[in-house]
Protein backbone atom coordinates (compact mmCIF):
# COMPACT_ATOMS: atom_id res chain seq x y z
CA UNK A 1 0.00 0.00 0.00
CA UNK A 2 2.84 2.28 -0.21
CA UNK A 3 2.82 3.20 -3.78
CA UNK A 4 1.45 6.57 -4.48
CA UNK A 5 -1.08 6.82 -6.78
CA UNK A 6 -0.39 9.43 -9.56
CA UNK A 7 -3.00 12.14 -9.71
CA UNK A 8 -4.53 14.64 -12.11
CA UNK A 9 -4.23 18.00 -12.38
CA UNK A 10 -7.40 18.27 -11.52
CA UNK A 11 -7.22 16.19 -8.56
CA UNK A 12 -4.60 17.97 -7.55
CA UNK A 13 -5.95 21.46 -7.84
CA UNK A 14 -9.18 20.06 -6.00
CA UNK A 15 -6.97 18.57 -3.17
CA UNK A 16 -5.29 22.59 -2.83
CA UNK A 17 -8.25 24.14 -2.95
CA UNK A 18 -9.35 22.05 -0.05
CA UNK A 19 -6.35 22.77 1.99
CA UNK A 20 -7.23 26.92 1.40
CA UNK A 21 -10.94 26.27 2.57
CA UNK A 22 -9.64 23.97 5.32
CA UNK A 23 -7.03 27.43 6.55
CA UNK A 24 -9.87 29.86 6.76
CA UNK A 25 -11.72 28.09 8.98
CA UNK A 26 -11.82 28.26 12.94
CA UNK A 27 -10.30 25.14 14.88
CA UNK A 28 -13.68 24.14 16.18
CA UNK A 29 -15.40 24.24 12.23
CA UNK A 30 -12.06 22.00 11.30
CA UNK A 31 -13.51 19.95 13.75
CA UNK A 32 -16.41 19.57 13.03
CA UNK A 33 -15.73 18.93 9.67
CA UNK A 34 -13.30 16.42 10.58
CA UNK A 35 -15.91 14.53 12.07
CA UNK A 36 -18.09 14.71 9.03
CA UNK A 37 -15.82 13.67 6.47
CA UNK A 38 -14.69 10.50 8.32
CA UNK A 39 -18.35 9.41 8.85
CA UNK A 40 -18.45 10.13 4.88
CA UNK A 41 -15.54 8.06 4.79
CA UNK A 42 -17.06 4.80 6.74
CA UNK A 43 -20.46 5.07 4.74
CA UNK A 44 -18.64 5.11 1.52
CA UNK A 45 -16.50 1.98 2.46
CA UNK A 46 -19.80 0.26 4.32
CA UNK A 47 -21.33 0.80 0.43
CA UNK A 48 -18.42 -0.43 -1.55
CA UNK A 49 -18.39 -3.76 0.90
CA UNK A 50 -22.07 -4.39 0.39
CA UNK A 51 -21.79 -4.12 -3.50
CA UNK A 52 -18.29 -6.26 -3.77
CA UNK A 53 -20.30 -8.51 -1.54
CA UNK A 54 -23.34 -8.37 -3.68
CA UNK A 55 -21.36 -8.50 -7.16
CA UNK A 56 -18.97 -11.36 -6.19
CA UNK A 57 -21.95 -13.56 -4.92
CA UNK A 58 -20.82 -13.12 -1.31
CA UNK A 59 -24.38 -12.41 0.37
CA UNK A 60 -25.89 -14.37 3.27
CA UNK A 61 -28.97 -15.61 2.51
CA UNK A 62 -31.54 -15.06 5.34
CA UNK A 63 -33.69 -17.89 4.50
CA UNK A 64 -30.32 -20.14 4.90
CA UNK A 65 -30.34 -18.88 8.55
Amino acid sequence: MNQRTELSLEQQFSIRSFATQVQHMSHEQAQDFLVKLYEQMVVREATYQEMLKHQWGLESDPNMA
